[in-house]
């Protein structure tokens, strides 16, 4: 019996396809503002069918991948049954450490090379730019990335621009973002280039994002207290950026438009100590941060913090904090008490 002809329109083939593989341990927010982005701009109404945008979630085998917080997503596909030229890019999603996501190069290396050999563009977000970095795949590009890693990427990798101002990063068949929140606002850049702008911004509102940034967006919550004032803010802001640079504080007030003594008066009043002392207390908090989260050594951290060797971060620690790295460490290492 001939079969009645279908009224069903043909499955349309997607404006942009992509590999989302979260590393282990891989942080839930950028993730799923990610992922719901796309969800929200690959169907019309609400239907979250993937007519528009498709993705598939890769993992370097067939196990469930864990979050930081424990949460265990399933994968669709492993490398074996990955045809590449079925997508448009790969999206690595950074592990919770950057130790830890260097520390997968090994064996997710090669993933990343057979996706680049095949002309998909790399999409790093979080500290995922250690682990495209630490492959060898970042060579000639500028990144963008989390803040708090400016220093520590500059130490490990100083020959690759980074770009500490932006948000997200689009350079060729590079893209890198910093994480957080800032992944809905690449993925709304990523979809308009593919799908249109406003389909890139269908669902923004559903989500309770007014707008999608651009990649300089200022964020104000690293300008500090909006109490301190202009000036303050703006050096805070400034010190917090440029951790590891040779910039002494007369190059600070410059920036800033003021002079060195109305700058170090300013500190004074508000915080009782010289710009800085405060900008070494800065310093000291962030290496001391680096030692009990890290196994980096002391040289490579007092890189970070523009500190001329170890000798010199353990000279400034015994003085401001009272103990010497190795200590610090020694506490991290020793087992809690039942």
């Amino acid at each position: 019996m001939a079969a009645h002809p279908s009224h069903e329109p043909a499955p349309q083939r997607p404006d942009v396809r992509l590999l989302l593989l979260p590393l282990p341990e891989f942080t839930l927010l950028p993730f799923g503002g990610f992922l719901d982005k796309l969800r929200f701009s690959a169907d019309d109404a609400d239907r979250s069918r993937q007519r528009h945008c498709a993705w598939t979630l890769l993992g370097i085998d067939a196990q469930p991948v864990t979050s930081s917080s424990g949460v265990r997503v399933e994968i669709d596909a492993t490398p074996a049954d990955v045809d590449w030229r079925a997508f448009d890019y790969l999206v690595v999603f950074g592990s919770r450490t950057v130790e830890k996501s260097m520390a997968l190069a090994g064996a997710y290396a090669p993933v990343l090379r057979a996706a680049s050999r095949h002309g998909l563009p790399l999409v790093a977000i979080d500290n995922a730019c250690f682990l495209l970095a630490r492959a060898g795949l970042l060579r000639g590009h500028e990144v963008a990335l989390h803040w708090r890693h400016v220093a520590e990427f500059r130490s490990a990798f100083p020959r690759i621009a980074v770009r500490g101002e932006l948000i997200y990063c689009f350079d060729r068949d590079r893209i890198t973002c910093a994480g957080g929140t800032a992944a809905i606002d690449m993925a709304v850049e990523l979809l308009a280039r593919h799908c249109g702008r406003a389909r890139a911004c269908k669902g923004l509102a559903d989500m309770l994002v007014d707008e999608p940034r651009h990649p300089a967006h200022p964020l104000r919550s690293m300008e500090g207290d909006p109490r301190l004032g202009r000036h303050l803010s703006r050096a805070i802001a400034l010190m917090r950026s440029a951790l590891g640079e040779p910039m002494g504080i007369p190059e600070l007030a410059r920036r800033i438009g003021i002079g060195r003594r109305h700058l170090d008066r300013l500190f004074q009043e508000r915080f009782g100590v010289s710009a800085h002392e405060h900008w070494t207390r800065m310093r000291l908090e962030h290496a001391q941060w680096r030692v009990q989260h890290s196994h980096h050594s002391l040289a490579s951290i007092a890189g970070e913090v523009g500190l001329a060797s170890a000798a010199s971060l353990g000279r400034l620690m015994r003085q401001h904090l009272g103990q010497s790295p190795g200590a610090l460490r020694a506490q991290r290492a020793a087992p809690s008490s039942p």
